[in-house]
């Protein structure tokens, strides 16, 4: 599990810790970001993009009980709680999973970051998610909570934000924490290293990046539909969306030696069974665009006439298409609601395992 770093705000020399990172995440193109700007730039030129994600939201899970109690609904492990309090590294992590319903289909898609402990102080967890089921959420982890000892609650204060360097030449390192006061959780996106980290602040993004500038939100997204990584619950639609057919495992979102949890049947024999003929594919439009766009649930056909899938999600000419494996090598298009033809193409991500190649 990759570590996560918490940043403090006294500075070193003030009877305080000051703890600091290096980011490293390396995606494949150059981003283009927004010409608002926050500090210089970080040494070696580097300058990463700050994405504030608005539709992201936290739920917090406290308490005595709350690992075994997000054990039992989550389709991985929990992030390995850090180093005791004073140690050189900083006693944090993060994890990716998904919340599944009995039927074995997702429900809501998840990042989990663990607080860090200090003496006496109970277990806690942030839960990051489509902020448009924040209540959905809550009302589910009560629905299972019974008689544990566990509080959920909306964790407001804290702000999600995605970090991406310009391009794998220029990521280098970055400075974090230049005087700020407020605390904030770093750590790498969990999901693949191509997705670069993600920063829980009270602050803005930029500010706690040296180097930092305020990206457009549209590059985040269109960089993760070119990555072919979902999220939220346009590109993973409760109760329709199969984990696996999602590329859980993937992104590191699943674990098949875990305990029980609601839904791991039909998730564990479809593993174990080797066979998943359907994947979330990052695809591309060619040609203009309708003017409406492309519907969600679109048919996407063969040649010759055939159904190969659906299209899911997306922004522009990019997007996520769930498609049968075998069939994304020839030519595809979706017909129009205005009776056009588009055809698009289909990409297998660099990060995926070689033996889906």
């Amino acid at each position: 599990m990759a570590a996560v770093v918490l940043l403090r705000g006294a500075a070193p020399g003030r009877g305080g810790l000051a703890w600091s990172g290096r980011l490293r995440a390396a995606p494949r193109h150059r981003l283009a970001h927004g010409s608002s700007r926050h500090g210089s730039d970080a040494e070696g030129g580097a300058a990463w993009s700050c994405f504030p994600l608005g539709e992201r939201a936290l739920v917090r899970v406290r308490g005595p009980e709350s690992a075994p109690f997000l054990l039992g609904l989550l389709t991985n492990e929990l992030p390995l709680p850090g180093p005791a309090d004073g140690a050189a590294s900083a006693p944090a992590s993060a994890g990716y999973a998904h919340f599944l319903n009995v039927q074995g289909r997702t429900l809501y898609d998840v990042i989990l970051y663990r607080v860090p402990e200090h003496p006496n102080q109970a277990p806690a967890f942030l839960l990051e998610c489509d902020s448009s089921v924040l209540g959905a959420l809550q009302k589910h982890l009560a629905l299972h909570k019974i008689r544990r000892k566990v509080t959920v609650e909306q964790c407001p204060e804290l702000c999600v934000w995605a970090l991406l360097p310009p391009s794998p030449e220029e990521a280098g390192t970055a400075a974090l924490l230049r005087g700020q006061e407020s605390a904030a959780i770093l750590t790498p996106d969990p999901r693949t290293a191509c997705m670069g980290w993600r920063l829980l602040a009270q602050d803005e993004g930029p500010a706690l990046v040296s180097g930092g500038r305020l990206g457009d939100l549209q590059d985040y997204h269109r960089h993760r539909y070119q990555q072919g990584v979902p999220e939220g619950v346009h590109d993973l639609p409760p109760g329709v969306a199969l984990p696996l057919e999602s590329n859980l495992a993937f992104m590191n979102g699943v674990s098949f030696t875990k305990g029980c949890y609601i839904g791991q049947e039909l998730t564990a024999r479809t593993y174990h069974m080797g066979v998943i003929r359907k994947r979330l594919f990052p695809i591309q439009i060619l040609g203009p665009l309708p003017v409406g766009g492309i519907a969600p649930g679109s048919t996407v056909l063969t040649e010759s006439g055939q159904a190969a899938g659906k299209y899911r999600a997306g922004q522009g000419d990019v997007g996520l298409a769930l498609l049968q494996a075998e069939k994304i090598k020839g030519p595809l298009h979706i017909r129009t609601a205005e009776s056009g033809r588009v055809a698009l193409t289909v990409s297998v991500p660099d990060w995926w395992p070689t033996t889906t190649k």
